[in-house]
């Protein structure tokens, strides 16, 4: 499935990935400055995340509460190491059914489970956004 989007019609665009999906878990490449944060900020909005969220850049793991559970926003841009997700406990939260979206999951390829949908962004010269979503494995 692929969408080229602007920012007004964002909204569209999660809505149009969550009913897709086929996993909990949503992994987003592209390079700094794509949107993947602003996406994720769509999505979390849609499934009922009150407060407002962010980019877990420093913290690695942001930690949003809505009506059916909880929302994991994860950014890994920061990690050197495999062992950091690892140390974090990063395989515990992918089995537990929650919503989980990753961001610079090629850091950490090797965790990641087979049926998550891979989401790629790119940005056009007009500055609207190229999305392809598809199955990882």
């Amino acid at each position: 499935m692929e969408f080229t989007y602007t920012q007004k019609e964002i909204g569209k665009v999660a809505e149009a990935l969550l009913k897709n999906s086929e996993s909990n878990v949503f992994l987003f490449y592209g390079s700094m400055g794509v949107g993947k944060t602003t996406l994720i900020k769509e999505l979390a909005l849609q499934l009922g995340v009150k407060e407002p969220s962010s980019s877990p850049s420093f913290s690695i793991i942001n930690e949003y509460d809505t009506p059916d559970g909880t929302v994991y926003h994860f950014d890994f841009y920061r990690i050197n190491d495999i062992s950091e997700a690892f140390d974090i406990g990063f395989e515990d939260y992918l089995y537990n059914g929650d919503y989980i979206f990753i961001e610079w999951p090629e850091k950490i390829e090797q965790l990641l489970p087979l049926d998550a949908n891979k989401i790629t962004l790119e940005i056009n010269n007009n500055g609207s956004r190229t999305l392809k979503f598809m199955p990882l494995k």
